[in-house]
C-alpha cells in the first residue's frame, strides 16, 4: 500500500506539471502584438522579477533564522531532525509556486490582448490557459513534495504512519510563512500603487484608467502580477498541502492504518486529472455577455467537481472499505460547500446581481453614502458562508461517525477540507486568470488599441474581478476548515508528547485558559488587519506624492509629449512593501509561542479557535466588501449613473480605493494568519509542554 501511495500521489504531480508545461508552452506560441505593446509588457515583466529578487532576498534571511532555531529545537529533542528541512522545503515549493505563476502572467498579458484585437474568446483562452499554468503548478509541486517526504520518511528513514504524518505537518509552516510574506508584501505593492494611481490620476487628474501618462500605471500592473498571482499561488499551495497533510495526520489517528493515511493523497491525486478535463470545457462565444463569459469558466469548474464527487465514492469503497462508506459525504459536503461559497460571493460582488448594482446606486449621494453601503454588503455577506461552512462541519463529522468516534469525526471534517481542493488546479485557473485580464486591459489602453479590443479587454477584466472575489471566498472557506483540521492535529500532538496529555485534559469554555486565549485569538486577525491596511496607507501616501510630483514637475506630462518615469514608482513600491511586510510576519510566528508558554496548551486551543472564527468573518467581510466596492466602479463605467468621468464615478473610485486593501491585502492574508497559527503551534508543541508557565 506504501508504494502504491508514493506511485500515484507521484503520478498525479506529474500529470499536473506536465499539464502546466504544455499549457505554458501553448501561451508563448501566440504573438505579443505590437513594438509598443512588446515594450510595455517588458516593463512589467522586469519591475515584477525585479520585486520577488529582492523579496526572496529578505525570506532567505527569515527561514535561514528559522532553520537555526529548529535545528536547535531538534537537538534538545523538542523535535524530529527533519523539520528543519521539511520547513525549508515548503517555503521552497510556496514560492516556486507563485514564482512560475507570475512569469507566465507576466508573459501571457500582451498576448491576451493581442488576441482580443481578433476575438474575445481567443483572450479568454489565452488568459484562462496562462491562469492555468498557476493552478497545476501549485497542484503538482504540492504533490510532488508530499510524494517525496513520504517516500523519504517511509523507505529511507523507517518511520512508522503516526510518525511520517507528524513530520510532514510541519513542513507546513514554512509554505506558510512564505504565503504570509508573499501574500502581505505583494498585497501592499499592488494596493499602494493601485491606490496612487486611482487617487491621483482618475480622481484628481481626471485620466482614464491605465492612462499612459499616469506615473504609477505600470506600478499598478506590477502590482496585480506580485500580488494576486504570486501572492496568490503561495497562499493557495499552503493550504492544499496543508488540508492533505492535516487529514492525512487525522486519518492516522482516528483509524490507525494507512489506508486512511492514504486516502486524502489519492484523492488529490483524482482531482488533478478531473482538473484536466474541466479546462477544455471553458469556451464561449465572441458576443458573450458578463454571464455567459462566467458561465464558461463554471462549466470547467462544475465539471470538474461533479467528476471528483462521483469517483470519491468508489475510492472510498476499495480505499477504507465498504463499512466506511459514510464517509464520502464528508467529502462531498466540502465539494458542495466550496461551490457554494463561492456562489454566495458572486452573488455579492458581481454587478449582474442585486447586492452590486444597489451599491453603485448609492454613489447618487455621494462618497460617504458608497462607503457606508459597502460595509454594509461586506457585513451582510458573512451569514451565507458561515452557515454554509457550519453545516458542512456538522455533516463531515456525524456521517463520519462522530457521534461514536469523535477521532473519526474529525477525519471527516478534515476531508471536506481536501473535498473542497481537490478540484484546485482549475478552481485555482479561473482566479490567475483574472489578473492577466486585468494587465491585457491596460496594455491595450497604454498602446492605443482600438476601442472594441479595449471593450474586450474589459469584459475579461470584470469578469476576473468576479472571478477573483470568488476564488477568495473559496481559499478563506478551504481555510477554515484546515484551520479546524489543524486545531485537531494540534491537540493530537499535545497528547502524544509525554506530559501533554494532562496539560490539555480540560478544554471547557470555564477554563480561564482556554477563554483568554479565546479573546487573545479573536483579537489577532483584527490587528493584523489594522497593520496590513496601515502599511498599504503609508506605502499608498509616497506613491501618491510622488504621483503628484510628476504630474507638477514634468513639462508635457499632461498633454503627451513626455513620459512619466514610471521606474520611481516602481521602486517606491518594492521598498515600501518589502519593509512593510516584516512586522505581520513575525506577529504571526511569534504570538502562538507567547501564547503557549504564558498559558499552556489551553491556552493556545483557545487562541486557534478564536482566531478562526474571528478570521473566517473578518477575510470574508473584507474580501466581499472590496469586491463590491471594485464591481460598483466597473458597473458605473458600463455607462449607468453617468458613467465615467461623473460625480458618481469619482465617488465609486474612492470606494473602491478603499477596498482595494480590504479584498487584496488585509482580507487574503487573514486566511494564511489562521492556518499559520495553527502550523506554528504544531511545531512548537514540545517546547510549550516541556516550558509553559501554566
Amino acid at each position: 500500500m506504501e508504494k502504491l501511495i508514493v506511485i500515484l500521489t507521484f503520478t498525479g504531480a506529474l500529470l499536473a506539471l506536465l499539464f502546466a508545461f504544455i499549457m505554458s508552452r501553448k501561451v508563448l506560441k501566440f504573438s505579443e502584438g505590437t513594438d509598443l505593446m512588446k515594450k510595455i509588457s517588458q516593463s512589467i515583466r522586469k519591475g515584477a522579477d525585479a520585486y520577488l529578487k529582492r523579496q526572496y532576498k529578505i525570506v532567505i534571511i527569515f527561514f535561514g533564522v528559522m532553520f537555526v532555531v529548529l535545528s536547535v529545537m531538534a537537538i534538545f529533542k523538542l523535535l524530529t531532525p527533519y523539520v528543519p528541512f521539511a520547513f525549508v522545503t515548503g517555503g521552497f515549493f510556496s514560492a516556486l509556486s507563485g514564482f512560475i505563476g507570475m512569469k507566465i502572467a507576466t508573459l501571457a498579458n500582451a498576448r491576451t490582448a493581442n488576441a482580443c484585437r481578433e476575438g474575445l474568446n481567443k483572450g479568454l483562452r489565452i488568459a484562462f490557459s496562462a491562469g492555468s499554468v498557476m493552478g497545476f503548478t501549485v497542484v503538482g509541486l504540492g504533490l510532488f513534495d508530499i510524494s517525496v517526504w513520504f517516500f523519504l520518511l517511509k523507505f529511507v528513514f523507517g518511520l512508522q504512519p503516526a510518525e511520517i504524518t507528524s513530520a510532514m505537518l510541519t513542513f507546513g509552516m514554512g509554505a506558510s510563512s512564505m504565503a504570509l510574506f508573499a501574500r502581505v508584501g505583494g498585497g501592499i505593492f499592488t494596493k499602494a500603487a493601485d491606490v496612487g494611481a486611482d487617487l491621483v490620476g482618475k480622481v484628481e487628474a481626471g485620466i482614464p484608467e491605465d492612462d499612459p501618462r499616469n506615473p504609477a500605471v505600470i506600478a499598478d500592473n506590477v502590482g496585480d502580477n506580485v500580488g494576486d498571482v504570486a501572492g496568490m499561488g503561495a497562499d493557495l499551495y499552503e493550504s492544499y498541502v496543508g488540508s492533505i497533510i492535516s487529514a492525512s495526520a487525522l486519518g492516522v489517528a482516528a483509524f490507525h492504518s494507512i489506508e486512511a493515511m492514504a486516502l486524502p493523497m489519492l484523492l488529490a491525486a483524482i482531482g488533478v486529472v478531473c482538473s484536466i478535463i474541466g479546462t477544455f470545457f471553458v469556451r464561449t462565444k465572441e458576443d458573450a455577455t458578463q454571464k455567459q463569459l462566467l458561465s464558461a469558466l463554471s462549466r470547467g469548474t462544475n465539471f470538474s467537481a461533479i467528476t471528483i464527487g462521483i469517483l470519491s465514492l468508489p475510492l472510498i469503497y476499495f480505499v477504507l472499505g465498504a463499512n466506511n462508506w459514510k464517509i464520502y459525504f464528508a467529502i462531498l459536503a466540502g465539494l458542495i460547500a466550496g461551490v457554494l461559497i463561492g456562489k454566495a460571493t458572486e452573488y455579492y460582488t458581481s454587478d449582474g446581481f442585486k447586492p452590486t448594482q444597489n451599491l453603485a446606486a448609492t454613489s447618487e449621494t455621494g462618497t460617504a453614502t458608497i462607503i457606508i453601503g459597502g460595509l454594509s454588503v461586506g457585513m451582510l455577506s458573512t451569514l451565507l458562508p458561515i452557515v454554509i461552512i457550519s453545516i458542512c462541519v456538522l455533516v463531515a463529522f456525524f456521517v463520519s461517525n462522530g457521534a461514536n468516534n469523535a477521532a473519526q469525526g474529525l477525519y471527516g471534517i478534515g476531508l471536506s477540507a481536501v473535498g473542497m481542493l481537490s478540484t484546485l488546479g482549475i478552481t485555482l485557473a479561473t482566479d490567475a486568470y483574472g489578473p492577466v485580464a486585468d494587465n491585457a486591459g491596460g496594455i491595450a489602453q497604454m498602446a492605443g488599441l482600438e476601442e472594441d479590443v479595449r471593450n474586450r479587454t474589459d469584459a475579461l477584466d470584470s469578469l476576473g474581478n468576479t472571478t477573483a472575489a470568488t476564488g477568495k471566498g473559496f481559499a478563506i472557506g478551504s481555510a477554515a476548515l484546515t484551520a479546524l483540521a489543524l486545531m485537531a492535529s494540534y491537540i493530537d500532538k499535545i497528547n502524544t508528547i509525554e506530559g501533554g496529555a494532562a496539560k490539555i485534559a480540560n478544554l471547557s469554555i470555564t477554563n480561564p485558559t482556554v477563554l483568554t486565549g479565546l479573546f487573545i485569538g479573536a483579537c489577532l486577525p483584527l490587528v493584523f488587519a489594522a497593520i496590513t491596511m496601515n502599511s498599504v496607507g503609508r506605502a499608498a501616501q509616497s506613491v501618491v506624492k510622488e504621483v503628484r510630483r510628476q504630474f507638477k514637475e514634468i513639462a508635457g506630462l499632461m498633454d503627451g509629449k513626455t513620459d512619466p518615469d514610471y521606474a520611481s514608482c516602481v521602486d517606491l513600491c518594492t521598498k515600501a512593501s518589502l519593509r512593510e511586510m516584516i512586522l505581520p510576519t513575525i506577529v504571526a510566528v511569534v504570538v502562538p509561542v507567547i501564547v503557549g508558554l504564558t498559558l499552556g496548551p489551553t491556552g493556545v486551543v483557545g487562541m486557534l479557535a478564536g482566531a478562526t472564527v474571528s478570521g473566517f468573518l473578518m477575510a470574508v467581510f473584507m474580501s466581499n466588501s472590496g469586491g463590491a466596492w471594485d464591481n460598483a466602479k466597473k458597473y458605473i463605467e458600463s455607462g449607468v449613473y453617468g458613467g465615467k468621468g461623473s460625480e458618481n464615478h469619482k465617488a465609486a473610485v474612492v470606494g473602491d480605493t478603499v477596498g482595494d486593501p480590504f479584498k487584496d491585502t488585509s482580507g487574503p492574508a487573514i486566511n494564511i494568519l489562521i492556518k499559520l497559527l495553527s502550523m506554528v503551534s504544531i511545531v512548537f508543541a514540545a517546547l510549550v509542554v516541556s516550558f509553559s508557565i501554566l
